[in-house]
């Protein structure tokens, strides 16, 4: 039982701060700057439903990915180490943001395939990170992954859709200070993974 709860409490921070449920609410206020609730509450939906299908794929073909191609634990955990330590790392500079947003004046409806579902909710780093999980998990493990996972992204919808509250009610001051602790958590899971990838490897 405790390590079921280890697990899931690993599954939830990692998923939590690469995904960033919070940070992402000025990047979705942005991109559906000056349409109505309704529209505002369906773009977040649609968008929060693929990064789910796409994410969950990752989770649950993950393992014959592996065998298809011929890939091993420890080189994807290493791999992967080094991508979520990037990620993390890049949180933490001053930079402007990676996800460029739409210059003209008006509304596209395919924002809410790219950027918005992918890659702000469901980018290559978080699919590696949900395979990172279950490449050599159990059907429990892969079970507690894709709940977490459904568990996030409808917190990200609730954000989403009370997102000018939130941010008139926190400031956008502390998104730039919990993008800044999200980005020391993955630099420590990607440094993580990366040990446990280089043990496996040379069975220390």
């Amino acid at each position: 039982m405790e390590n079921i709860l280890g697990y899931s409490l690993s599954v939830f921070i990692a998923f939590f701060a690469i995904m960033n449920p919070i940070v992402n609410i000025p990047i979705f206020v942005k991109l559906t700057e000056g349409l109505e609730e309704k529209k505002k509450e369906e773009i977040a939906r649609k968008a929060s439903l693929l990064a789910f299908i796409i994410v969950a794929a990752s989770i649950l073909i993950g393992k014959y990915i592996f065998q298809i191609f011929g890939l091993t634990i420890p080189a994807f955990k290493i791999f992967g180490g080094i991508i979520i330590f990037y990620i993390g790392f890049e949180m933490l500079q001053t930079k402007r943001p990676l996800v460029q947003l739409p210059k003209k004046a008006e509304f596209d409806d395919g924002i809410t395939i790219s950027p918005l579902a992918i890659p702000v909710l469901a980018g290559p780093e978080t699919m590696v990170t949900a395979m990172n999980f279950v490449v050599n998990a159990n059907f429990l493990h892969i079970l507690i992954s894709v709940a977490i996972l459904g568990l996030l992204l409808f917190l990200t919808y609730i954000g989403f859709t009370h997102s000018s509250k939130i941010i008139r009610a926190l400031g956008k001051n502390n998104f730039v200070i919990v993008g800044k602790i999200m980005g020391i958590i993955l630099g420590v899971l990607g440094a993580n993974m990366l040990i446990e990838g280089i043990k496996l490897a040379f069975n220390v």
